[in-house]
């Protein structure tokens, strides 16, 4: 399979150095892992900005996942703390996924 493109268009296409490029997706937790009556806080149900299928989720599997946030006191010189996760398997056909973290 060919394809027929101009040096211009491929040059286009070619990121250039030094530009900027984010490596990590936002993403919202919607809650637990749950049924009618029971909760499981072992894992959280998070929704990934822009993965609207369950397609989409393959790529998230077993990729790490950092819940960050602000705390009064300093530690290491930073405000910032983080919990790290895992992505463990997909939730339904909209694209959410079920993370496992640490605490």
């Amino acid at each position: 399979h060919t394809c027929n493109l101009s040096h211009e268009a491929v040059s286009a296409m070619v990121k250039k150095a030094g530009e900027p490029c984010t490596l990590y997706c936002k993403g919202r937790i919607l809650g637990y892992k749950r049924s009618k009556v029971n909760q499981y806080e072992n894992t959280s149900l998070i929704k990934i900005e822009n993965v609207n299928q369950k397609e989409d989720t393959e790529f998230y599997l077993g990729k790490r996942v950092a819940y960050i946030y602000k705390a009064k006191r300093e530690i290491n010189n930073s405000k910032f703390r983080v919990i790290w996760g895992k992505v463990c398997r997909h939730h339904g056909n909209n694209g959410l996924v079920r993370c496992q973290f640490r605490k």
